[in-house]
């Protein structure tokens, strides 16, 4: 990164990141503001690379497409229906009963 600028607000950002005061998917954009109007930055080559290693760092795991997360676990696991509680007629029947006696 060759731009002097860009690191102090990258580091700046990021420790409003840290404190929760800024998403890091905004610092991003800022940052990408930043470079698309900046002289020194639209002229570094290395700078595309670097950008996109912060983003990885910097971006939590929601922010992953979700294809990508579904291939490192199963986060969720299958409930299958055998496992859930049904409600049977007996029991239906059974409170027929009681409101029946109740009038």
């Amino acid at each position: 990164m060759q731009c002097n600028q860009l690191i102090r607000l990258m580091k700046d950002w990021y420790l409003h990141v840290q404190e929760e005061t800024m998403a890091p998917a905004r610092m991003m954009q800022f940052a990408d503001k930043h470079i698309q109007y900046c002289d020194v930055c639209r002229q570094d080559p290395l700078l595309a690379d670097e950008i996109e290693k912060i983003r990885d760092f910097v971006l939590p795991e929601a922010k992953i497409p979700k294809s990508e997360r579904d291939d490192e676990y199963d986060a969720t696991p299958e409930i299958s229906p055998d496992d859930e509680e049904t409600e049977t007629d007996d029991d239906n029947e059974d409170d027929e009963d009681d409101l029946e006696g109740d009038i």
